[in-house]
């Protein structure tokens, strides 16, 4: 969120705007299917079927990247046809996704460590 609110602000390039958030975009990929598989496997069905759809989200947005872009992100097209204000609203609606699921797996926590 920060760096796309500078890119917006312009206090940094496009190019190293970019290049700093695509190099997080395959460990989001590959972290949220490791949590989304590790839910269905030990049998937490509520956070399995709330973690889905962003973690097949995350997987589609890394697949359908056109050919020839840097990319999630590409420089040439960040400023065109309002891609930044969407790519600021899906960091604000992922912002609120781990938040909630941060107080649900410490809550989790805490009642399994209670319940001992």
């Amino acid at each position: 969120i920060i760096t796309l609110s500078d890119l917006e602000c312009d206090y940094i390039n496009a190019r190293s705007c970019c290049s700093k958030l695509n190099k997080w975009v395959v460990p989001e990929v590959i972290g949220h299917a490791v949590v989304t598989v590790l839910m269905l496997i030990s049998l937490h069905w509520f956070i399995f079927l709330l973690n889905l759809p962003v973690a097949t989200w995350n997987i589609y947005r890394y697949i359908m990247v056109p050919s020839g872009n840097m990319g999630v992100f590409d420089p040439t097209e960040i400023h065109n046809r309002g891609q930044l204000k969407s790519h600021m609203k899906e960091a604000m609606i992922k912002l609120g996704f781990h938040l909630l699921c941060f107080f649900m797996y410490l809550y989790r926590l805490v009642s399994k460590i209670a319940a001992k």
